[in-house]
């Protein structure tokens, strides 16, 4: 029995998905009266990687078409037309992000950020924003019979693909064992990469809420990042928004050290490249609970690694060696990119210079500006993760949705200059604990209370 009309639901092809959001942005963000101030220029900057994903999937396809070319002259033709449209797009993508690398580092040093509200207020805002995930949600568990899964876009690290093969098996024995493997890995690998959009819109919501002061800044960050493209993009994409999840609510947590550090410690053990977040975040925390998050960052990450390596000894995988295992060449810079990136077929020595300035940068953001105030960290971890694209071999410039929710608190913020980590009260129980370890380390006995004289 074929499926009721109502529920035939498609979003637009990607071009027409480009026109759609980019008109919708600039009629519900757009500041007409101020025509030339920072926000319009941002606004319209966060559609300037779309050209590339537009020309990588016109590669694709002509790719594609190339399967039915008989003649192998042709072939070799449509083969090298596609591969230029491929170098194409990436160099679009890279340009693009380079403009947003430049833009935060610019964010580093603005100060006034006079309120600007959207052309809607917060209740037609959510409305709007609901209305586009509920759409984009819809898509994206649409499956027909007999259709295949798609394709994934870039690589999963292995403790991703753990998740999505435990996901996989709770939705088969809720089913009994009677759903096809295939069927119950696309319903547990798109359910989760939902609740994790789920779970960005709820931070940017509570983030303009609670830190930002504003209610309007947190649901127009929210439908924004429902409105661009990148999102619908890879909608179903588990492990291009699975980091990006913890690394937005360590963000709303970034009042408690030990909570932000089991976030992203979380992050970095499941997806590797938070990594580089570490240092900016241990400098943001100098002296105000630094140690606290360096404990718990390394302790999650040690914790999601080992666990991944055990699983992966038990199934006898970790023979290979533990990088291949855990499918992490891609993030050796003096190897050789096997998978498609800009880096496919160019000799590493040309990849690790740009590895090498990118670290030279971490380092130079760990100890400038400082003290760090919320705006500094937001822009520089923005900055650190569009650093990544440019090296990284596996599709590096497509990862969008790593920052963009980043990137979208950086443009709707205000001045954020009274926003620190609170400091470490002398009574607060670490400093109770640590002073009692070092009193039984010393040998010293707790003096006794004594009873009341009457």
């Amino acid at each position: 029995m074929p499926p009721s009309i109502f529920l035939d639901f498609h979003l637009p092809n990607a071009a027409t998905w480009f026109y759609f959001s980019l008109f919708l942005t600039v009629a519900v963000f757009f500041q007409f009266a101020r025509p030339l101030s920072l926000r319009n220029f941002d606004l319209l900057t966060l559609f300037l990687l779309v050209p590339g994903f537009l020309i990588l999937q016109e590669a694709a396809s002509i790719a594609e078409a190339a399967k039915f070319t008989t003649s192998k002259g042709a072939n070799e033709v449509v083969l090298d037309r596609a591969a230029g449209k491929r170098i194409t797009g990436y160099i679009w993508l890279l340009s693009g992000s380079l403009v947003w690398f430049v833009r935060a580092l610019v964010d580093l040093g603005l100060v006034r950020r006079p309120a600007l509200a959207p052309n809607l207020n917060p209740a037609g805002l959510s409305c709007l924003g609901l209305a586009l995930f509920v759409g984009l949600s819809a898509v994206a568990l649409r499956r027909n019979a007999g259709e295949p899964v798609p394709e994934q876009v870039g690589t999963a690290t292995a403790p991703i693909e753990r998740v999505k093969a435990t996901a996989t098996a709770v939705v088969r024995q809720a089913n009994d064992g009677a759903t096809a493997p295939a069927t119950a890995r696309f319903w547990a690998e798109r359910g989760l990469a939902i609740f994790c959009h789920a779970m960005v819109v709820l931070g940017l919501v509570l983030v303009g809420w609670r830190h930002f002061g504003d209610r309007a800044a947190g649901v127009g960050a929210a439908t924004l990042y429902a409105l661009v493209p990148y999102t619908a993009f890879n909608i179903g994409q588990l492990h291009h928004v699975w980091p990006t999840a913890f690394v937005v609510w360590a963000v709303y947590c970034y009042r408690r050290p030990t909570l932000a550090g089991w976030l992203l410690g979380l992050a970095a053990g499941t997806s590797v490249f938070p990594v580089v977040l570490f240092p900016v975040w241990c400098a943001f925390y100098s002296g105000r609970g630094a140690s606290r998050f360096a404990f718990s960052f390394l302790t999650a990450t040690a914790a999601s690694v080992g666990v991944t390596a055990l699983v992966l000894y038990i199934d006898g995988a970790a023979g290979q060696g533990l990088v291949s295992a855990l499918h992490l060449s891609e993030w050796i810079p003096w190897r050789s990119a096997s998978t498609e990136s800009i880096w496919k077929g160019a000799h590493w020595a040309y990849r690790l210079p740009v590895f090498i300035v990118f670290v030279a940068f971490a380092v130079f953001a760990t100890f400038w500006p400082s003290p760090k105030k919320l705006s500094h960290l937001l822009a520089q971890s923005a900055a650190l993760l569009i650093g990544v694209q440019f090296w990284h071999a596996d599709r590096g410039g497509e990862y969008v949705l790593w920052y963009l929710p980043l990137l979208l608190l950086m443009v709707f913020r205000p001045n954020l200059n009274a926003l620190e980590p609170p400091p470490v009260e002398p009574g607060s129980v670490l400093v109770r604990l640590a002073g009692a370890a070092w009193r039984r380390v010393r040998g010293a006995q707790p003096t006794e209370s004594k009873p009341l004289a009457v």
